[in-house]
């Protein structure tokens, strides 16, 4: 009977030894799997047990959580939602998240070890810390008025204080409202599909996610090429630059809609925005010289991210000179986003050194406390610094004497340059108006805010649609706002 007695001990031994085996097996090796399994609804019911940490813009939160009582608790809340929607972004229990709500999830949702004090405890008890908060860069004052001046047309406004980076302003429209997507009722899934079906695009982010032809406002890093290459010494000194200008290699002529173009001077050209003048002007420098002025404000860099990705702008380093011609007055293949833009107006108002920008100044534990801030930003050289000084000062003629007029402030020092971009074929595609600037307070030394403004159509006629009369004035609300009182 003891026999039986130690194999029946022995057996069950053995089964329990294969019941630990197993539930190690499950528990470790096996525990990603069952995490990541679709009907796996434990992280989600975790993820959504707690309030999210908020999104602050001046110090006060844009966004919320909505106790909902069910098993998926919190759901999110936006206040001003379609002004702050290219920042923020979404976060849906259906359809994942996008922008701020998913590059610093792990802040907002409270699992990031650095909130914790003891994070391995949280490891070993797969607790989660108390959502933590996001503090953008942005200014709100200068936001709302990028968003009340776009209206009810397509476009987008990016601004950016030059000495730091910091964005204070990111707006596209038309925008959507990101708490339409929260939660996973029905209502969820019919806001998801009409606005995937939307012609008009409103969760394209245009400011940081579409490229545009920059037009004109290109002419700024033509000027800034002939400059530092030394095809223009003198700005005043007259050009050798025939109107009508024949693209090199073709028939094909290029014409201006300013009067007083031939051979004009480069402040002259700069003022009117004479195409002749810079197509020839690109082509003197050469594709080599000027795909690396391009390239050293930011074009063809497919790794920017302010924290999200920024769509890549584009100079085409392979084309022939009559290509290279058009691509110099932002046509043909080159695009820009209108950060990017900004970048460039940034540039120019800083010495010529260009910030990295970016939009998150520090995460928070949810008492307050720093976890990470932003530090110093990388900077970059795009041009000599007299090239910069000579270009802030035709930046101020075009505000003061030329084209960019509706983008003057009394008080302040504005520099500008206006574009009207051309596009679709043939081009018949509606005109997209731009204005690209600055602008430095009387007394400051240096300037405070540097924009970038597209407006993607208008109801104005077509003959009427021009950089100076739409996105000028624009601006002009964006910087004075700013800049404050």
């Amino acid at each position: 009977m003891t026999r039986y007695i130690r194999h029946a001990a022995a057996f069950c031994a053995l089964l329990l030894v294969a019941l630990l085996a197993n539930a190690s097996r499950i528990q470790v090796v096996q525990a990603p799997a069952y995490d990541d399994n679709p009907a796996n609804r434990r992280q989600d019911i975790a993820r959504y047990s707690q309030p999210r940490g908020d999104i602050l813009v001046d110090g006060r939160p844009v966004t919320g959580s909505k106790d909902t009582g069910e098993q998926l608790r919190y759901e999110r809340t936006y206040d001003n939602g379609p002004l702050y929607a290219p920042v923020t972004g979404f976060v849906s229990q259906r359809y994942g998240s996008s922008f701020l709500e998913d590059t610093e999830d792990g802040t907002l949702a409270g699992t990031d070890p650095m909130l914790s004090p003891f994070p391995l405890w949280n490891d070993f008890t797969r607790a989660r810390s108390p959502g933590g908060d996001v503090v953008t860069t942005l200014d709100g004052a200068a936001q709302r008025a990028a968003y009340e001046g776009l209206a009810d047309r397509k476009g987008a406004v990016a601004a950016l204080e030059p000495a730091t980076g910091r964005v204070l302003a990111l707006v596209s429209t038309p925008s959507y409202h990101p708490e339409t997507l929260s939660g996973n009722a029905p209502s969820v899934t019919r806001s998801w599909l009409e606005l995937q079906q939307d012609p008009d695009k409103p969760m394209l982010n245009r400011a940081v996610r579409q490229t545009y032809p920059p037009g004109s406002t290109f002419k700024v890093l033509t000027a800034a090429a002939a400059l530092d290459a030394g095809v223009i010494r003198n700005v005043d000194a007259r050009t050798r630059s025939p109107d009508p200008y024949t693209l090199p290699g073709t028939r094909t002529t290029l014409r201006n809609t300013a009067r007083n173009c031939r051979n004009a001077s480069l402040r002259v050209a700069f003022e009117w925005s004479c195409n002749t003048v810079f197509a020839k002007l690109g082509v003197d420098v050469g594709v080599t010289g000027m795909a690396a002025t391009a390239q050293a404000f930011g074009f063809n860099d497919a790794g920017l991210r302010i924290p999200f990705a920024v769509s890549a702008s584009t100079f085409d380093t392979t084309v022939d000179r009559a290509q290279l011609a058009l691509s110099s007055i932002g046509q043909y293949n080159t695009r820009a986003t209108p950060l990017q833009m900004a970048m460039v107006a940034a540039a120019v108002a800083n010495g010529g050194q260009l910030r990295q920008p970016y939009l998150v100044e520090r995460t928070t534990t949810h008492r307050g406390a720093t976890v990470a801030s932003a530090g110093g930003r990388p900077v970059r050289q795009t041009m000599y610094p007299s090239t910069a000084r000579r270009l802030r000062e035709l930046m101020r003629d075009v505000v003061e004497h030329g084209t960019g007029a509706n983008a003057a402030i009394r008080g302040t020092t504005v520099g500008g340059k206006t574009g009207t971009a051309q596009h679709g074929i043939g081009n018949a595609g509606t005109p997209y108006a731009w204005f690209v600037g600055w602008a430095q307070p009387g007394g400051d030394p240096v300037p405070k805010v540097a924009v970038a403004v597209v407006v993607e159509d208008s109801n104005a006629a077509r003959g009427d649609i021009s950089g100076s009369g739409l996105a000028a004035p624009l601006a002009r609300a964006v910087m004075t706002a700013a800049l404050g009182p």
